[in-house]
């Protein structure tokens, strides 16, 4: 028997998509919050990642430690993230445990936000950010996408600042939960060895006294970015960091499995144009490039860190590399190896019920829609030249916003 896709939708706007798979031995599900730190003012910034914190401190119904307990007797695996556009809240379990599972998941979505809780879980995010910020290796994510995006507000902090935790409120909190915490921003994605009608049913039970609306996402553009260049001095680390971001193509965008297909030829993280030139060579301890979707712009980020010695010749190596892409384009042969590559790591990640379920959540999340695994097979099976030229016209890998963090103290333009 084949995987079985099905979709429905509450009353009050919830979402429910679900891929059976009777042949697998676990269940994975996960509540899909559309919003993420593109989605904060200012005075909110780091509220959506400090709110998945808050979310399993407990409901009305239950504390931490019921939370904690609850989630351990059933021998799950929940956790959660936070990203610029999305904070998910997931679990794995035996199949037999599915209706327990989804009835704390549940419960947890709708958080007291007890004051004590919001006091003492501040003090971690500060530490958290403390600890982050002592990572330069970290770091240069957020300068790079600050560099890159500008005003554009996914080159907002997910951590927030010290600043922006410390004056929160509880009450900006409460405000942005009943904001973007509605029930047509939120999608139950479930794969695995379950019954999706049964499950459904049970979803409706839990969820359908959630408050219904919509919470529209503003801002929503392509940019090709600032093109600036930054250096910052930081000795903290004996390596220089450094991060090369040019745009790409959007989540929505058919041109989005050439532009996977282009990184890996160009970054992937064996057998690609860096690799070779620099991580095998041993001009640089690591290096690659990952294409990355958002909705309504893309982009590729290339980094690496070397000793400072190495690292004007190693921005030298990439950019040459950035500008061959760009004239030439990949090889039939590398792309054919980019492409088998692709769809190995694919076939693999899709038969753990925890994967595919990721993989269903954020499709339909960006989409409304989702791929089958044979579907997105076909769908990099098709990119081709014309393609692969398509992108590189659109979306000029020479036009790059660099930054560099480590002992250096300048850096030319290469």
């Amino acid at each position: 028997m084949t995987t079985m896709f099905h979709h429905t939708e509450l009353d009050n706007g919830l979402t429910i998509i679900g891929e059976e798979n009777p042949k697998a031995h676990s269940v994975a599900m996960a509540f899909f919050v559309k919003t993420g730190s593109r989605d904060e003012t200012a005075d909110e910034s780091g509220v959506s990642h400090f709110l998945e914190h808050m979310v399993f401190k407990g409901s009305k119904k239950r504390d931490a430690l019921a939370v904690n307990r609850d989630l351990d007797k059933i021998g799950s695996s929940p956790n959660a993230f936070t990203s610029e556009e999305l904070t998910v809240f997931y679990a794995s379990c035996l199949p037999e445990f599915r209706a327990e599972c989804l009835s704390i998941l549940s419960d947890i979505l709708r958080p007291a936000l007890r004051s004590e809780d919001f006091d003492m879980e501040k003090k971690v995010i500060l530490e958290e950010i403390g600890m982050y910020e002592d990572q330069p290796s970290d770091m240069i994510h957020d300068y790079s996408r600050k560099l890159y995006f500008g005003d554009h507000p996914l080159g907002n902090s997910v951590l927030g600042s010290v600043q922006s935790i410390t004056d929160l409120s509880r009450s900006q909190m409460i405000k942005y939960f009943h904001r973007r915490y509605v029930s047509g921003n939120i999608v139950l994605a479930v794969a695995g060895n379950f019954d999706f009608e049964k499950l459904a049913h049970e979803a409706e039970k839990l969820c359908s006294r959630w408050p219904a609306g919509s919470s529209p996402r503003s801002e929503i553009r392509q940019t090709a970015g600032t093109e600036g260049f930054e250096v910052r001095h930081d000795t903290r680390t004996n390596l220089e960091h450094v991060v090369i971001t040019t745009q790409g193509p959007p989540a929505s965008s058919p041109l989005r499995f050439a532009a996977d297909l282009i990184a890996m030829v160009v970054g992937d993280s064996s057998g690609s144009r860096i690799y070779w030139d620099m991580v095998d060579p041993g001009h640089a301890e690591s290096a690659g490039i990952y294409f990355r979707e958002y909705e309504g712009t893309g982009v590729y980020s290339a980094t690496y860190s070397c000793s400072p010695g190495k690292a004007q010749k190693n921005l030298s190596r990439v950019m040459a590399i950035l500008t061959d892409i760009q004239k030439d384009g990949p090889t039939a042969a590398e792309l054919e190896k980019a492409r088998t590559k692709m769809l190995s790591r694919m076939v693999r990640s899709s038969e753990k019920p925890m994967s595919r379920m990721l993989s269903i959540g954020t499709q339909w999340t960006y989409l409304n829609k989702t791929l089958s695994v044979a579907e997105e097979m076909d769908k990099y099976r098709k990119v081709n030249d014309h393609q692969i030229r398509q992108v590189l016209d659109r979306y000029p890998l020479r036009q790059v916003s660099v930054e560099a963090l480590g002992p250096l103290k300048t850096l030319k333009q290469s």
